[in-house]
C-alpha cells in the first residue's frame, strides 16, 4: 500500500497581472503548503477501483471538480491516473481518496489529489520522482497541479506552473477558515477587474507576503460575502501575523506568531459554525 499526503495549498499572495491571450491568467503567486489535507492511498489490484471515503466526500461526487467538468466526467484523481498510465503504462490499481478539504474552496484539494496520485503511482511502479514526465502530466491536469506535485514553498509565474522555489516559513502556526461556501474558480477571475497592480516584491519570504495581495479577494467577497466574516475574524485575532484569503476563496487563512493563538482563534471560528483546520506550514 502507498501512502501519499495531499497536503492543502496556501496563496500567501497571489497577483493577477493580464488575461493572456490563451485564455489563462498571467499570474505571480506564492505558494506554500500546510502540513495536513487529503491522502491518497493506492496498490495494486484485479481490476481498477476508486473509492472516496471522509467528511467531503459526498460533495465530491456530486458537485463539478475543480477543472469544470460535470458530475459524472471523472474525478482528477481517476484522469491523473489514465494520465500516468498513457504515459508510464500501469496495471490494475485501487486508488482510495481520504476527502477532508472542503471542495471549490481555493486551496487546491482537486490539485493536490492529482498530484498526490501522481505521486502514488509513481512510487508504485519505481519511476523516479525526478522524471520530467511527471511534470509534463501534471501541466495537463491544471495549472496548481505541478506546485502541489513538488509540495515546496515556491514563486510561481506564468499561469501558475513556472516555478521557483523558495525559502520557506517551515512549522509556522496556521490557521484554515472556510464559511462552508463553494466559490467558482470562474465567476471570481470573471469579476477580476483587470487591473494590473504590480509585481510581488522583493525580500524574504514573510515580506514579499505582507506587501503583497490577492487579486482576486475583491470579487471573491462580492460572490462570497460571507468571506467578509471569516477576514474580520482572522485580522482582529490576537497574535496573527498575516491574514488573507487563498486562491480564488472562499477559505482564507492566518498564520500567528504561536500555537495558542492560532487556537484561541480557532475556536472563535468554530464557534460560528465554520469549517477550520488548525495546522502549520511545511
Amino acid at each position: 500500500m502507498i501512502v501519499e499526503p495531499a497536503p492543502a495549498k496556501i496563496n500567501l499572495a497571489l497577483h493577477v497581472r493580464h488575461r493572456r491571450p490563451d485564455g489563462y491568467h498571467e499570474l505571480e503567486t506564492l505558494f506554500a503548503f500546510a502540513a495536513d489535507g487529503d491522502v491518497i492511498r493506492a496498490h495494486r489490484a484485479d481490476r481498477d477501483a476508486f473509492t472516496i471515503t471522509g467528511p467531503y466526500a459526498a460533495a465530491l461526487r456530486s458537485a463539478p471538480d475543480q477543472g469544470g467538468h460535470p458530475p459524472g466526467a471523472g474525478n482528477l484523481v481517476e484522469r491523473a491516473r489514465d494520465a500516468f498510465r498513457a504515459t508510464f503504462g500501469l496495471p490494475p490499481v485501487a486508488i482510495a481518496l481520504e476527502k477532508n478539504l472542503p471542495i471549490a474552496s481555493g486551496i487546491g484539494g482537486g490539485s493536490a489529489d492529482a498530484a498526490a496520485t501522481l505521486r502514488a503511482l509513481a512510487r508504485l511502479v519505481d519511476i523516479p520522482a525526478v522524471d520530467p514526465r511527471l511534470d509534463a502530466l501534471a501541466r495537463t491536469l491544471g495549472a496548481d497541479v505541478p506546485a502541489c506535485l513538488h509540495g515546496v514553498t515556491s514563486l510561481g509565474t506564468g499561469r501558475g506552473d513556472d516555478l521557483v522555489p523558495l525559502d520557506g516559513l517551515a512549522n509556522t502556526p496556521l490557521l484554515l477558515v472556510n464559511p462552508g461556501v463553494a466559490v467558482s474558480t470562474a465567476q471570481v477571475f470573471a469579476g477580476w477587474d483587470g487591473v494590473d497592480r504590480g509585481p510581488i516584491g522583493a525580500g524574504d519570504l514573510l515580506a514579499r507576503a505582507t506587501a503583497g495581495r490577492n487579486d482576486l479577494e475583491p470579487p471573491a467577497r462580492r460572490v462570497a460575502p460571507a468571506i467578509d466574516r471569516v477576514m474580520a475574524h482572522l485580522s482582529a485575532a490576537p497574535g496573527v501575523v498575516l491574514a488573507r484569503m487563498s486562491g480564488s476563496g472562499a477559505t482564507c487563512f492566518a498564520l500567528f506568531d504561536g500555537h495558542a493563538a492560532r487556537d484561541a482563534a480557532a475556536r472563535g471560528a468554530d464557534a460560528a459554525g465554520w469549517w477550520t483546520l488548525a495546522t502549520t506550514l511545511r
